[in-house]
């Protein structure tokens, strides 16, 4: 199931307690998954008798933003849960902190 995004737009796992923030959107549709099924727009939409599915990934921390490999989306968690995130089958990274310039 693809989902067209926008930044801003809040985002729910349907068999978890995960919340994501949209931080950066591609302009197409993505398939974008939290804890192995289509992400949520809407909070009441939760299955909580539907099993998470990390495969290999690990679960968000609530603060850290979340990319892909080619940098087209950006995720930030607002609530950590047991489900990954992931755009398709590809699991989303953490993003590295910028490095802050040296004052010497």
């Amino acid at each position: 199931m693809s989902i067209s995004l926008k930044p801003g737009t809040r985002l729910f796992g349907t068999a978890c307690t995960t919340e994501v923030v949209v931080v950066k959107a591609p302009a197409d549709a993505v398939d974008l998954r939290i804890g192995g099924h289509p992400a949520l727009t809407d909070a009441s939409a939760r299955d909580a008798g539907s099993a998470v599915d990390n495969g290999a990934a690990t679960p968000p921390a609530m603060g850290k933003r979340y990319v892909d490999a080619n940098g087209t989306i950006e995720l930030l968690c607002t609530k950590a849960g047991a489900g990954a995130l992931a755009l398709g089958d590809e699991p989303l990274t953490p993003k590295d902190a910028k490095a802050l310039p040296a004052s010497d």
